[in-house]
């Protein structure tokens, strides 16, 4: 999802210690959708409750939320509102995607073929209303805060960092650098040794931050310039130039100065690239938010997760580290603010 800019990006990692007393905006639904690729039984299926209903988002918005809060980490999510008509193409793609790998799936199950079939099953992972509606009530139920954005998620975080109400827009897609926001945060819901898709190879996966005004100062464009690339590219809002990558479309942009006169230059046109353009540099935005956490209900918490057939005596660990963690770190700023007395 989104365009891929690794070729051209070179984050540096840090540690989640290292975002102690920083508020971030969560990709709500990007950050779901990888709980629900991840979090799998070896044959792919995800994680069920007795009842048949999906859970593995759950596990992991409660236990990894719980290990942000505990780096001193308070998450804003941040959840689509109505997507473009120009996504609409995406979309679709994305659901006949998800229909081949399916089927592909189910082979691998009946021929006990559990590599391919859990590398297949990822790739089934799908946004339904239940799991919708149960993450926002699991995310209400301990006091986290959240925003709906008028459309793209990722265009909200960005606002909301821009305005400095937030320290930096968490996602694994570089769509937020289009958007605006002025910092990126990568792999924060998902770290340590992950299996490369489609590969018999692990790697480390470690939290990363991309600073865009050094970003783009390395790159010698301007944001509008970088959007341009991306129309160029593709993104999920249009279909992009056949053969033109990251660095191709860098240097073409570099060359003639904006899209207009490259696609003038390449003799090739992208009917819709003006109004691409816009939705990356003029989004609506939602200031209906606030960021500051509400209060954890544990029981009521221990009573839905347990109703999902969690482990009472798991979540309970949960929440304590949570609370733990949040008065620790309120004792450290108090200490702060009398130091800065003397």
């Amino acid at each position: 999802m989104g365009v891929n800019l690794s070729g051209l990006t070179e984050p540096r990692t840090v540690e989640l210690q290292d975002l102690a007393g920083k508020t971030i905006a969560v990709d709500a639904y990007n950050t779901i959708y990888q709980f629900l690729s991840i979090i799998r039984q070896p044959d792919g299926y995800p994680l069920t409750d007795s009842k048949g209903n999906v859970t593995s988002h759950l596990s992991g918005l409660l236990y990894r939320t719980a290990s942000l809060i505990e780096s001193g980490i308070e998450p804003i999510f941040v959840f689509d509102g109505k997507p473009h008509e120009l996504k609409m193409g995406t979309l679709n793609e994305r659901k006949e995607r998800r229909e081949k790998a399916e089927k592909e799936w189910q082979k691998a199950v009946e021929e006990g073929d559990t590599r391919k079939a859990f590398t297949k099953a990822q790739q089934t992972s799908r946004m339904t209303p239940e799991i919708l509606e149960s993450s926002k009530e699991l995310i209400n139920l301990l006091g986290l805060p959240m925003v709906t954005a008028p459309s793209d998620g990722e265009a909200q975080g960005a606002y909301m960092c821009s305005k400095g109400d937030v320290y930096a827009s968490a996602s694994q897609d570089f769509d937020s650098l289009l958007f605006g926001a002025p910092r990126l945060l990568r792999n924060v819901t998902i770290t340590g040794r992950r299996k490369v898709p489609g590969k018999d190879v692990y790697r480390d996966v470690k939290t990363e931050i991309v600073e865009s005004g050094e970003f783009l100062d390395a790159l010698g464009i301007d944001r509008q310039q970088l959007v341009d690339v991306c129309i160029l590219m593709g993104t999920d809002f249009n279909q992009g130039i056949h053969g033109i990558g990251p660095k191709k479309g860098l240097k073409l942009i570099k060359d003639h100065g904006d899209i207009e006169h490259v696609l003038a230059h390449i003799g090739q046109e992208i009917p819709e690239y003006q109004q691409v353009r816009d939705i990356f540099l003029h989004s609506s935005y939602s200031d209906d938010y606030s960021v500051k956490p509400g209060n954890i209900d544990p029981d009521a918490v221990v009573e839905y997760m347990t109703g999902h057939d969690f482990s009472e005596s798991r979540v309970r660990s949960a929440l304590d580290r949570i609370e733990a963690s949040r008065k620790a770190n309120k004792a450290k700023r108090q200490q702060s603010s009398l130091d800065a007395w003397f």
